[in-house]
């Protein structure tokens, strides 16, 4: 277990040294070194150059080896895919996108997702060491499955890990694509000292909470799901839930889209609320606003109780800087001075590709755990 959190930790950019991953898993310098030339001598990790001394001699930096080779990803909605390659140090090497009806069921979707990924690694040295998929729907992260979802309601209980697992013949990670979101934002920032909550506002509501530097799912993995929190000025408007009253039905993009067609107002879907919104439509900026608001009255509570370092907000909706303040300016209303005293609020820096960010990490982090079980007494 301790080598595998420390490949986790150093994989992840949240510890780069020994003595970080001494202080970060509270266990003694002599264990942490001995499980390092442990994986030091069985080629999973390397020593770099030497890092900023803290008082004494500087530090050697940790990094993970690349022996040539990559990991797939993938984010999956209802009717878009995401896939990307990417290299065993963590950049990004090549993605497409994909035009996918996910909600006509998995097999479909999870196949024309293998051969992208094929596709795409063709001419990339090494061979395929994991893959990671995050979805846009309640998962089950040990089970690899998704559970009780509204959209995807054809996936639910469906082996989506034993399917790619079987296809790829990889190691494969499944997660809630805003938890994989989350993971991906937090490690984009050198600030990532702190605990962070990124949101996804577009044609739904979802969040991600990271604590120590990992996701943090809950009990039942469904930590985070704030879209279906209740709130006095939903009223008794259904939701795709099946609840009344939800926060979804009036913060997000397609809240936002139905109310505008009750005033007579109609767009098509979240891109064209976008640019009409951007270009200056009264109602339509209103109602992001009020959106916003909404957003931020629930994240408040979130805020007070966590008390994170940083509320990052991606999505659709946190393109438009009228949302972002409005949720800016509810928190600082509605939270203690001292939770927003330090609070960084701000957009999303990794925009389209922070599932598949997120999702790479998961992946090496399962890649390099497993070459580290196999290479290590």
């Amino acid at each position: 277990m301790v080598t595998h959190r420390i490949v986790e930790l150093v994989s992840t950019g949240a510890a780069t040294s020994r003595a970080d991953l001494a202080r970060t898993l509270a266990i003694s310098p002599s264990t942490v070194s001995l499980r390092v030339q442990e994986l030091v001598d069985a080629g999973v990790l390397y020593e770099h150059s030497h890092g900023v001394s803290r008082g004494g001699r500087p530090p050697r930096t940790l990094r993970l080896h690349d022996h040539g080779g990559y990991v797939g990803v993938a984010e999956i909605g209802s009717h878009h895919a995401r896939v990307g390659i990417i290299g065993l140090t963590g950049r990004l090497d090549r993605s497409a996108n994909l035009t996918v009806d996910a909600t006509a069921g998995p097999e479909p979707t999870l196949r024309s997702l293998a051969s992208t990924m094929s596709e795409l690694g063709v001419d990339v040295p090494g061979d395929l060491r994991a893959v990671a998929v995050a979805l846009a729907a309640p998962v089950d992260a040990q089970a690899r499955t998704v559970v009780q979802a509204s959209r995807l309601a054809t996936w639910n209980g469906y082996p989506v890990g034993d399917w790619l697992e079987k296809q790829l013949d990889v190691p494969t990670v499944v997660e809630n694509d805003v938890n994989a979101m989350a993971l991906g934002e937090h490690y984009e920032r050198a600030e990532h000292g702190f605990d962070s909550v990124t949101v996804k506002a577009g044609s739904a509501i979802g969040s991600g909470l990271i604590v120590d530097g990992r996701i943090y799912r809950g009990s039942t993995s469904n930590a985070g799901d704030i879209t279906h929190t209740r709130v006095a000025s939903a009223g008794d408007t259904p939701c795709s839930c099946g609840n009344l009253g939800c926060l979804e039905t009036v913060a997000s993009a397609a809240g936002i889209i139905r109310l505008l067609r009750e005033r007579g107002v109609a767009v098509s879907g979240t891109p064209e609320l976008v640019t009409v919104a951007g270009q200056g439509h009264a109602q339509a900026m209103s109602l992001v606003r009020s959106a916003g608001r909404h957003l931020g009255e629930v994240l408040s509570t979130v805020v007070n109780f966590v008390n994170p370092g940083a509320v990052y907000l991606g999505g659709a909706l946190s393109t438009l800087e009228p949302f972002v303040a409005a949720v800016r300016s509810q928190l600082y209303e509605g939270c203690h001075p001292l939770a927003t005293r330090d609070l960084v609020i701000e957009p999303t820096r990794t925009g389209a590709d922070a599932g598949v960010i997120g999702a790479g990490r998961l992946a090496l982090t399962a890649a390099f755990a497993d070459s580290a079980a196999e290479r290590t007494p």
